[in-house]
């Protein structure tokens, strides 16, 4: 079996001052290289991808993120670092005004930029999948955030289903 790291993006459309742009952060790789990426990380134990990609827009912008949908699901197996990465990238929207104030340490800064600024810092993509996040948004591909189940209780989970199967009417 494969060790797959499942991680969080999102895409973040600016509006007002930053219509046109799309929240980047600029950040510290683990070799050490300046890298950017889409306010992303990886899924902790017991939280939902929505509480996920939440925390992470909060640490790595200093953002209040509210998902609205699912832009994708993308699988890097493996990536060009020889690992498996599972991403599912949200979009919706900043609540409030929101001043970019980075927690983690290792953002250097979060930065609002358009289209042509990410193309020019394409060498300094954290992942290949910033660029297919970011077509698909543009392209309208959105799912619906039912379509993602969370669970904390496996017992429950299967004895409700059990419950709706005792139920329903073929």
């Amino acid at each position: 079996m494969l060790p797959v790291h499942v991680t969080v993006a999102a895409v973040i459309e600016g509006k007002g001052k930053h219509q046109g742009k799309f929240l980047m952060v600029e950040e510290k790789s683990s070799s050490g290289a300046i890298v950017f990426n889409q306010p992303a990380g990886h899924l902790e134990d017991n939280e939902s991808l929505q509480d996920a990609i939440m925390r992470e827009v909060l640490e790595e912008t200093g953002i209040n993120f509210k998902p609205t949908a699912l832009v994708g699901t993308y699988l890097l197996n493996p990536a060009i670092n020889k690992r498996y990465y599972l991403r599912f990238c949200f979009t919706g929207y900043v609540c409030g005004e929101g001043t970019l104030e980075p927690q983690d340490s290792d953002i250097i800064a979060a930065h609002w930029m358009n289209k042509e600024e990410i193309l020019n810092i394409m060498p300094q993509h954290r992942s290949g999948l910033i660029v297919d996040c970011l077509q698909d948004y543009l392209s309208g591909q959105r799912f619906p955030l039912k379509s993602l189940l969370f669970s904390n209780n496996e017992s429950a989970l299967q004895t409700n289903g059990i419950e709706f199967l005792k139920h329903y009417k073929l």
